[in-house]
């Protein structure tokens, strides 16, 4: 199974010099938690997510309206490619503790995301076609929710 056959598409979108009502009002109303943040040239330029918006709010506190994403948003940003199988992204995944992970173009512009949301309702269908289904989903979840000082300690 390919990356492009479970990502949500297209990929929710807002610009490095939005205000943080821009991501917020997204997040509302597509029900997610991440954002994939494009320059004025559409290509990827990093992430944000509801809890860096939330954290930003309080610990400025300044409202969103005043509070640019290019601020707040993490730059280093774990990405993967439509055709890209699913066992290596669950891998990036697990190695890197993330959630969600865009999902770019040749030209680095996204077009979608893939989510631990994606990979569990998937592995959970009765024609799933991922490979160990539910098992490898939860140790690639327990991978990502493990503290950093347990993985450190394992490394």
């Amino acid at each position: 199974m390919r990356v492009q056959d479970l990502m949500s598409h297209p990929a929710i979108m807002c610009n490095v010099n939005d205000d943080l009502n821009v991501p917020a009002k997204l997040m509302w109303e597509h029900d997610c938690g991440a954002i994939a943040v494009v320059r004025d040239d559409g290509k990827l330029a990093g992430m944000i997510t509801d809890r860096d918006i939330c954290m930003a709010a309080y610990t400025q506190g300044r409202p969103l309206g005043e509070i640019l994403v290019n601020a707040v948003m993490a730059k280093h940003v774990i990405v993967a490619e439509p055709d890209q199988k699913l066992g290596e992204v669950e891998a990036l995944m697990a190695d890197n503790q993330v959630r969600r992970i865009p999902v770019i173009d040749a030209d680095r512009k996204p077009v979608g995301v893939l989510s631990m949301n994606d990979l569990a309702i998937e592995s959970v269908q009765p024609d799933t076609r991922m490979k160990n289904g539910p098992s490898k989903v939860a140790h690639t979840l327990a991978a990502i929710c493990k503290p950093l000082t347990q993985k450190r300690k394992a490394a």
